[in-house]
């Protein structure tokens, strides 16, 4: 369950592919690249955390939940933002608090 993924359950798939479900003919793959922890602020997670993706410059999907499939942690749904491209392609954010 996704409530139950720490930043520990993503830290071990650093720089493995995911896959996002956007309603195109094929999910868009994209690299988990980085895992930031946050201050604790007395929500419902004990350390709230953020993971950060990179895929294709092409396509740039706006911010919505989305499926998102991996290999080894299965599917689950996150909302997903788009903070903008860099070098490598464009980078988004999905934050766990």
């Amino acid at each position: 369950m996704l409530q139950d993924l720490l930043h520990s359950s993503f830290e071990e798939h650093l720089n493995t592919p995911f896959h996002i479900h956007f309603g195109g003919e094929a999910p868009l793959e994209v690299i988990l690249y980085e895992v930031r922890l946050h201050e604790a602020h007395g929500g419902p997670r004990k350390q709230p955390y953020s993971v950060y993706f990179r895929g294709p410059r092409q396509v740039v999907l706006p911010q919505a939940i989305y499926r998102v499939e991996h290999e080894k942690l299965g599917p689950m749904e996150i909302f997903i933002v788009p903070i903008g491209p860099d070098a490598l392609g464009m980078r988004y954010e999905a934050v766990f608090n």
